[in-house]
C-alpha cells in the first residue's frame, strides 16, 4: 500500500513526551502491598493434592510397580500411571513441526534421566499424598548411563533414547545444522593469524521464587479450568488437548501474574496430567512443584560445548571462521533441537565474514532435559564468540573495540545465512559506548556509519 502523505512529518520533538521519562511499572502496587493474585492462590474445596513419585536412577528399565500399598493410604484418592495417558508420547515443539515425540508424561518401560515422572499420587492433603507417593514400590532395572556430551557420543555409548540413535538429534538436514559461505579452508590457510579456542558452559537453573504449578478445576461437561503460570499459554492448550485427546474448547487454560519463569516455565509438565487427575476424580487438582522438585526436575539452561577457530589478518579484518557447537539436551529434546539450530545461524556474530562453515549439534544424554532460558541458543554462543574477539584482537596487537569496528556489519553486508543485513547500527551504539566509558578510539572510527561503506 503506498501512504500519500509522511504521517510521521508533523511529529515535534516535543510530542514524544514519553522517551526518556521515569513511568512506575503498572504491577508494582499490587506486589508491594500483598495484592497480587497467583495462580495458587485460589483456594477451591475438595482439591486434592497431586504428589509425583520420580526416578532415583538416571536410567533404568522399570520391571514392574506395586500400588498397593499407596493404595491404601489415608486420604488417597487415585494413582495415576503411564496407562492412564490416553496420549503418553508427546514433545512439546510437534506444534512447529519439531519432532518425533520423544519424552512421556508418566515414564514407559524406562527411565531415563534422574526425576523422570514415574506415578502420580493424588489425595486430601499434600501430607497424605507425599506419604502415600513413598509407599509405592517401583521395581527398576539399573542400566548404565551417560551425563557427558563427549561420552554419549563414543562408539558404543549406552543410547539415552532410542527415538534418536547415536544420541543425536536428527534434523531433515541430517545429525547436525550446518552454514556454508565461502571457503572456510581456504580462508584459514590465507590468514595471517588463526586461533582457535572451546569454551564450555555447565547447565543453569532458573530458580525462580514461585515455583512451577497449576490448579485445575472441573466446570462440568467435561470441561476444565486451569490455572497456570506457564509462560507459553497456546503451548501448553495444544499440547494439552493433543495428551489428553480433547477438543481445545474443552480446556479453559488461565494465566496471569508468573513469580519468575525466565523461559522455565514454556515446557508443558505439569498441566496435562493435573487435568487427566481432574477428569479421572472430578475434583479440582493441584499440582506444584516443591523448592526440590524446581531445582531438580525443572529443565535448566543447557550445557554446550563451543569450539571457534578464526582466521584473521594483520590489518584486523577477520576472513574465516569455523565453529562446531553441540547442545546437550538431556534426556529429551523439549527446545533444544531449536536451540541448537539458533546456535548455527547466531555464530558469525554481529560481523562481516567472508568465509563461515558452522555444524551444530544437539545431543542427549541422561541428565535432566534441558530447554529454554533467556536467549537461549544465543547467550552461551555470545559470550564464546565476544570473548574469541578479545582474544583476536590482543593476538595481532589492536583495541579489541576497534577491532570491533573493522568486522562490524553494514546496511547491505551479506550475512553467512545469505540473508542482507538491514537495520544495523552495532557501530552507532559502539560509538556510543566509546563516549559514555570514555574508551577512546581512532577519529576515523567515530565516522563510521552502518549506513555506508567508507572508499
Amino acid at each position: 500500500m503506498k501512504l500519500e502523505k509522511n504521517y510521521f512529518a508533523d511529529v515535534r520533538n516535543d510530542d514524544l513526551t514519553e522517551i526518556g521519562q521515569a513511568r512506575p511499572r503498572s504491577d508494582v502496587p499490587g506486589h508491594v502491598s500483598g495484592k497480587t493474585v497467583y495462580f495458587a492462590d485460589r483456594h477451591i474445596p475438595g482439591t486434592l493434592h497431586l504428589k509425583m513419585v520420580r526416578s532415583p536412577h538416571h536410567h533404568a528399565r522399570i520391571r514392574s510397580i506395586d500400588l498397593s500399598d499407596a493404595e491404601r493410604h489415608p486420604g488417597v484418592a487415585r494413582i495415576l500411571t503411564a496407562k492412564d495417558v490416553p496420549q503418553n508420547l508427546y514433545t512439546i515443539l510437534i506444534l512447529i513441526q519439531v519432532g518425533p515425540e520423544d519424552e512421556y508424561v508418566l515414564a514407559q518401560d524406562k527411565v531415563r534421566w534422574k526425576g523422570e515422572a514415574v506415578v502420580a499420587v493424588l489425595a486430601d492433603s499434600e501430607r497424605a499424598a507425599a506419604e502415600a507417593a513413598a509407599k509405592v514400590k517401583v521395581d527398576y532395572e539399573v542400566l548404565p548411563a551417560v551425563l557427558d556430551m563427549e561420552e554419549a557420543l563414543k562408539p558404543g555409548a549406552p543410547t539415552v533414547n532410542e527415538l534418536h540413535p547415536g544420541n543425536y538429534y536428527l534434523y531433515d538436514s541430517g545429525d547436525h545444522r550446518k552454514v556454508r559461505f565461502g571457503d572456510a579452508e581456504k580462508g584459514l590457510v590465507e590468514a595471517d593469524f588463526v586461533l582457535e579456542q572451546t569454551y564450555r558452559s555447565s547447565p543453569i537453573e532458573h530458580a525462580p521464587t514461585e515455583t512451577t504449578g497449576c490448579l485445575v478445576v472441573p466446570e462440568g461437561n467435561d470441561r476444565f479450568t486451569c490455572y497456570t503460570n506457564t509462560q507459553a499459554m497456546f503451548f501448553t492448550l495444544d499440547n494439552a488437548s493433543i495428551i489428553l485427546q480433547m477438543p481445545g474448547h474443552k480446556l479453559h487454560m488461565v494465566g496471569g501474574t508468573v513469580g519468575g519463569g525466565f523461559g522455565g516455565k514454556v515446557d508443558v509438565t505439569v498441566e496435562p496430567v493435573a487435568i487427566l487427575a481432574a477428569k479421572l476424580t472430578g475434583r479440582p487438582v493441584s499440582f506444584i512443584y516443591s523448592r526440590e522438585e524446581e531445582m531438580q526436575i525443572s529443565s535448566p539452561r543447557a550445557a554446550e560445548t563451543i569450539t571457534l577457530k578464526d582466521g584473521v589478518m594483520k590489518d584486523g579484518r577477520i576472513v574465516a571462521r569455523k565453529v562446531t557447537g553441540y547442545t546437550d539436551a538431556g534426556a529429551y529434546s523439549r527446545h533444544s533441537p531449536y536451540g541448537a539450530q539458533k546456535g548455527a545461524a547466531h555464530y558469525p556474530g554481529p560481523y562481516t565474514i567472508p568465509n563461515v562453515w558452522i555444524d551444530t549439534y544437539c545431543v542427549y544424554t541422561n541428565r535432566t532435559p534441558s530447554s529454554a532460558m533467556r536467549g537461549f541458543g544465543v547467550t552461551i554462543a555470545d559470550f564464546a564468540l565476544e570473548v574469541q574477539m578479545d582474544k583476536l584482537a590482543r593476538l595481532i596487537g589492536m583495541d579489541p573495540l576497534e577491532f570491533r569496528f573493522i568486522n562490524a556489519y553494514r546496511d547491505g553486508d551479506m550475512k553467512a545465512h545469505r540473508q542482507p543485513t538491514e537495520g544495523a547500527a552495532l557501530i552507532e551504539c559502539m560509538q556510543e559506548a566509546s563516549r559514555l566509558a570514555d574508551w577512546p578510539v581512532a577519529e576515523r572510527f567515530m565516522k563510521m556509519s552502518s549506513y555506508k561503506q567508507e572508499a
